[in-house]
């Protein structure tokens, strides 16, 4: 297959739809379609943790093609998020799901100071949330009574670059510590001998001793939850790409790998590795974003010599078999639903299974545009 012939037409396909979504949705916040139309979590939802997606859609679309609407929608959907910014019940790990492909981006793209001192605002936040007796950034908020201050997830990998972008900004090496020290941690408590990965790790919150990992959002305990898996690829790779720490490319390498190999022929990914056998669940959104770092993992090991070349055609094949099976099998290309993606899953035991939802879209449209060249690097 020629990726490339595939990416640009693929690509095209998405700009074409894109543009009548983006016009009949301007003025939302999205995280799923109900019956083929967007939703809007704008109003008193604005602090759920997917809502920076809608404006870095828009913004790598205004990227790839300088159409002024999309920068108008992305402006928006950024002046809106300072309700969640000031929201102090409102603000946990996922500040860099929220703010880096919205004020970074856009501070990225036209310099804007207000939307670096957002940037700056939310990684200060983050920062503060890190437990320095178990070196780990604290997820999740609770009603008080301190029954999540230990817990950690493997999503935050993701969020951590929130924190190297502050660092490479302002020089204060607090930053720079407080993520490699969530990622070391990671790779000792998260990361299993076989590259798979734990979703939720529980540690004391006074001594910082790790306690016990919970299945969370996957199958069970010790199962191996393909979302978790592919926040864990990007998020490590991602790592490596601010430190050049050899350690986090490895890490990468090494649960990528584990990705490949339990991969169905399909190339359509499970919402747990080890679920039960006659369970058919799907979650297009772990395919999206592993594709996303898959080629991350190829891109920074074509740089590493005739070797690393070698072995980058292994992760950039298998990046493209995720793609290509979602454009064939699970992309909604009609242009009266406003959704890309479908059977996304939030979380194995939920009672919605198999539905849209917004960053799956998100990462098909940053895999497809790292094959175009057409990417805005916001991580």
């Amino acid at each position: 297959m020629d990726g490339q012939k595939w990416a640009q037409e693929t690509a095209g396909k998405i700009k074409h739809k894109m543009r009548i979504v983006a016009e009949r949705n301007r003025h939302k916040i999205p995280y799923t379609t109900i019956d083929g139309v967007f939703d809007d979590w704008s109003g008193d939802r604005i602090c759920w943790w997917t809502n920076g997606f809608w404006g870095g859609i828009m913004w790598q679309l205004y990227h790839a093609t300088g159409e002024e609407l999309y920068q108008e929608i992305a402006l928006e959907s950024e002046d809106k998020l300072d309700a969640n910014l000031m929201s102090a019940s409102g603000m946990n790990h996922d500040s860099g799901f929220r703010w880096l492909p919205t004020a970074v981006a856009d501070y990225r793209v036209t310099g804007s100071r207000k939307s670096f001192n957002r940037g700056l605002l939310a990684a200060n936040d983050m920062a503060g949330r890190f437990n320095p007796m178990g070196r780990f950034i604290r997820a999740w908020n609770d009603d008080g009574d301190g029954s999540k201050a230990g817990w950690a997830i493997i999503d935050c990998m993701m969020n951590l670059p929130l924190l190297y972008w502050a660092y490479e900004q302002i020089h204060d090496p607090r930053f720079l510590q407080i993520a490699t020290m969530h990622a070391d941690t990671a790779q000792k408590y998260f990361i299993r001998e076989d590259g798979s990965a734990n979703h939720i790790v529980s540690f004391d919150p006074v001594t910082g001793e790790f306690l016990e990992t919970f299945g969370g959002q996957g199958y069970a305990e010790g199962s191996s939850w393909t979302r978790g898996q592919a926040w864990a690829l990007y998020g490590f790779v991602l790592s490596y790409v601010h430190t050049k720490k050899d350690s986090y490319l490895n890490t990468a390498r090494r649960v990528a790998n584990y990705f490949i190999a339990n991969t169905p022929e399909s190339g359509l990914i499970p919402v747990d590795f080890r679920q039960p056998a006659d369970c058919t669940l799907e979650d297009s959104t772990a395919a999206a974003i592993a594709a996303c770092g898959l080629l991350e993992i190829a891109g920074q090991l074509e740089q590493t010599g005739e070797l690393g070349k070698t072995e980058s055609r292994v992760y950039k094949k298998a990046a493209l078999k995720l793609l290509t099976a979602l454009e064939e099998k699970r992309c909604n290309w009609d242009e009266n639903h406003d959704n890309l993606l479908e059977k996304c899953t939030a979380a194995f035991h939920d009672e919605a299974h198999e539905f849209s939802i917004i960053y799956g879209d998100y990462y098909f449209i940053e895999a497809v545009w790292k094959l175009t060249g057409e990417e805005l690097f916001i991580w």
